[in-house]
């Protein structure tokens, strides 16, 4: 079995994996998928599974529930997401999130979760009200802690000094978009991607980042360039000169070091001067141990910042 780094957060026995494993894929039609993707994943090193109420319909936590159940549970960290807008709004309330805790519990055939996300925040609702019942969750033995996904810095940090002033836990961990493409406009609605001030905000506090979409969604795959605009999401999103010129600088290091360019494009992620983790998606076991392989460059700051243009410095 590879070993993977792995970071440390706030309220976990087990430290999470630097690869985490994205199931918004996994149903239980396909559970011979499932199951294959999930042991492959633990091959490499990896430990830590991420799902949500929403993924696929929750077929996602069926599938992952069907594998927990056959004698699994132990071997894995279980992170899932509540209190993603449906049609009706906002469900950052009580009773929605505890009705989606629950469902999502009963779908994963465990009694509780490592991790536990806000998929969104409603600004609406005082933050201290929902410390309130994501602090609940962690006294009734639901979750063991907790973390905003797509969640804003300053919203963030006004819920951690909430929770210190009044005794309560905070948010361990925040789950934005990080990648070495940088975000034009939001992919989904209301997500959030990582700018500069939010960047150096997690080198203050040093809270983790588990970055979704942290290969920018195949814009580094090499299956793209200038002229090819047939994928629109990645057009409207990722097409710009400068994400280009990071391209090609991820390529050219690449083959410096004798790896691919989404093998640079993830190291970037997983080499920040602050706790990251990287949400993977592979759908094969040559992505698989492609992404492994990502995780284990070692990048110097000096070329995190070259490949950000953040130095004009030529490095090779």
């Amino acid at each position: 079995m590879t070993t993977l780094k792995s970071i440390q957060i706030e309220g976990l026995a087990k430290p999470v994996s630097s690869l985490v494993m994205g199931s918004d894929y996994f149903t239980p039609v396909h559970q011979e998928v499932a199951t294959e993707m999930i042991e492959n994943y633990l091959k490499i090193g990896g430990n830590t599974i991420d799902t949500a109420f929403i993924y696929s319909g929750g077929l996602s936590e069926e599938a992952i529930g069907n594998w927990l159940d056959a004698g699994n549970r132990e071997r894995v960290n279980i992170w899932t997401k509540g209190g993603h807008p449906n049609e009706s709004g906002h469900t950052i309330n009580k009773s929605d999130l505890q009705e989606q805790l629950n469902t999502s519990l009963d779908r994963l055939k465990t009694e509780h979760v490592e991790l536990y996300a806000l998929h969104r925040d409603d600004p609406t609702v005082p933050v201290g009200r929902i410390l309130e019942w994501l602090n609940q969750f962690v006294e009734d033995g639901y979750i063991s802690t907790f973390g905003g996904s797509n969640w804003g810095t300053s919203r963030l940090e006004e819920a951690n000094e909430y929770a210190a002033k009044h005794g309560l836990r905070g948010f361990s961990f925040s789950s934005p978009n990080l990648s070495l493409a940088k975000a034009k406009e939001a992919y989904w609605p209301g997500c959030i991607s990582l700018d500069v001030d939010a960047i150096n905000w997690h080198q203050r506090t040093e809270i983790p980042v588990l970055s979704w979409s942290s290969q920018a969604r195949g814009f580094f795959t090499g299956r793209f360039d200038r002229q090819d605009r047939s994928n629109e999401d990645l057009v409207r999103v990722f097409y710009n000169d400068q994400n280009w010129e990071r391209f090609d600088r991820a390529t050219a290091l690449a083959r410096q070091k004798n790896v691919t360019t989404i093998e640079i494009a993830l190291a970037y992620v997983l080499n920040q001067a602050f706790p990251t983790a990287a949400i993977i998606g592979p759908q094969n076991n040559e992505e698989m141990l492609s992404c492994a392989k990502g995780a284990s460059v070692s990048l110097t700051p000096d070329e995190v910042n070259w490949l950000n243009l953040d130095s004009a410095k030529h490095l090779l």
